[in-house]
């Protein structure tokens, strides 16, 4: 694998560790609502990805597959986008982060099943066990505290699912299909699904202007940009070793909130992190099954 192919792998991973904390300032308390936070983060994500399909010249291409589009929309975008984003009024971003970085054993799951074997090598197992450890360890401490909604947390999950099951699925049906045209025109869908929503929500006063610049950040570089570059690394990687990202960007995405969120710093997070990023190492390898 090339250096450029990890450099943007290390991109991605940086860039799908700050939504929680932009997601986290968009929807506090006084700011905006959870439907016109999505609303707004794919309509900004289609303004500069389907122009910048156009003017590439993959747009029409990808215009005969629309039925196939959707489908990645909504199970990629529209449930899960808002399910992350009501989910983080009820917990941290930290946890939100490490629960969709449950995303890896989904994926794995879902490859196994269509018939890759090659995603249960030894070591890609112990890398995702050793990260399933430290996530399972950080939730399981943070839980205790009883003040997160379990429904908050089994819908997160339910986006984790479908975050892995997406990228599979467009890789098996568009294996040709460019990932600007793909990713501009679900979220062009993604916009008229929540457009009502986001009208019927429109802020009747104005929001701050930390979370005016959050949800413009959150449209740009986790949204339009990190779909660029998660098919351009997706094609070098696979679905299931790209879906890995989540455990650096789960690192980075609790980091932030320490530091910049003032959330704790708690016990759980000291042991389970160290154990989040040594598997993420083992378990983005690439291996093969004789």
């Amino acid at each position: 694998m090339s250096r450029k192919s990890w450099a943007l792998y290390g991109l991605l991973s940086f860039l799908w560790g700050i939504p929680y904390l932009l997601i986290k300032i968009t929807v506090a308390p006084g700011e905006f609502t959870p439907a016109f936070v999505v609303f707004s983060r794919v309509f900004i994500g289609a303004l500069v990805l389907v122009p910048l399909a156009a003017k590439r010249g993959v747009l029409k291409g990808a215009l005969p597959y629309l039925k196939y589009i959707i489908l990645y929309a909504i199970i990629e975008l529209v449930g899960p986008w808002y399910f992350i984003t009501n989910g983080e009024k009820q917990i941290s971003s930290g946890l939100a982060s490490l629960l969709i970085a449950t995303v890896p054993f989904w994926s794995t799951l879902f490859a196994s099943f269509l018939g890759d074997k090659s995603v249960w090598h030894h070591k890609r197992l112990l890398g995702m066990i050793a990260a399933f450890l430290g996530v399972t360890f950080i939730v399981g401490l943070e839980s205790l505290n009883g003040k997160n909604s379990t429904f908050a947390i089994a819908t997160i999950l339910l986006s984790a699912a479908g975050y892995a099951i997406a990228p599979i699925a467009v890789m098996r049906k568009l294996p040709d299909i460019d990932g600007v045209a793909v990713n501009g025109l679900a979220m062009v869908f993604a916009a008229i699904v929540y457009l009502p929503f986001a009208t019927m929500q429109f802020p009747t006063h104005t929001p701050s202007a930390k979370a005016i610049w959050s949800l413009l950040a959150l449209g740009i570089f986790p949204t339009a940009t990190a779909f660029v570059i998660f098919f351009i690394v997706m094609k070098d990687f696979g679905p299931t070793r790209t879906s890995m990202v989540a455990y650096v960007a789960t690192a980075i995405a609790v980091l932030l909130g320490i530091l910049l969120l003032d959330e704790k710093w708690t016990l759980g997070i000291k042991i389970g992190l160290p154990l989040v990023i040594i598997g993420s190492y083992f378990a983005s390898r690439k291996e093969s099954i004789p």
